[in-house]
């Protein structure tokens, strides 16, 4: 039982730990988008994060693949690690964006949603921090219900930021390239949803 219980601790731990790189790479963005200055620098940080976040899925999935006994089903957390992966992919393609489409300025709702998902990323490093305690209290149920809030504030705000794009830019570049980085902004939002949803269904199973 002490080996069972060692190998459900590893997979908790590494998630937290995945959970943990993942707030860096979204400190990362939100410090780019709120100080856009040496931009080329900062979008490389990035991209030295996100490597970081494809190796710690690459360490979660060998383990999965080496291991007969998972604390939930393998195909959860195949499914979980795949969408904390996305959250750190549409952010690091927001940043590279910006040099490869030459934004020399950005719009005040970018900050905004930046911050919207840095709030989720938070919420997500909490949830994953006491995962392994699902059944004694709470707050893993709380966090998931803070992300889809979250969640649902990005969606409204997203939308906001399209109609007003759509109705006051009158360059048809600058309408092209904003419409897909708000779109890739509102991915890397929607995946922290959906490392929640998967979570809940988780806990459902195991409840």
């Amino acid at each position: 039982m002490i080996g069972v219980k060692r190998k459900e601790d590893e997979f908790f731990q590494l998630l937290a730990e995945f959970s943990g790189k993942i707030v860096k790479a979204g400190e990362a963005f939100l410090d780019l988008v709120s100080d856009y200055q040496d931009v080329a620098d900062k979008v490389s940080g990035i991209k030295v994060l996100e490597t970081e976040c494809d190796m710690q899925a690459h360490k979660i999935l060998t383990a999965l693949n080496a291991s007969f006994i998972t604390p939930f089903d393998r195909e959860d957390i195949y499914a979980i690690t795949k969408e904390m992966d996305d959250i750190v992919d549409s952010l690091e393609e927001v940043a590279n964006r910006f040099i490869v489409f030459d934004v020399q300025k950005l719009r005040p709702d970018c900050l905004t949603m930046a911050t919207c998902i840095m709030q989720a990323i938070r919420e997500l490093e909490v949830l994953f921090r006491h995962l392994s305690e699902v059944k004694k209290n709470s707050v893993v149920q709380e966090q998931i219900i803070e992300v889809n809030r979250i969640e649902n504030e990005g969606d409204i705000l997203y939308r906001k930021s399209l109609t007003e794009l759509f109705r006051k830019e009158t360059n048809p570049i600058e309408l092209i390239k904003w419409k897909h980085l708000y779109e890739q902004m509102e991915t890397s939002l929607d995946s922290c949803e959906n490392v929640a949803n998967i979570v809940e269904g988780v806990v459902m199973k195991y409840a």
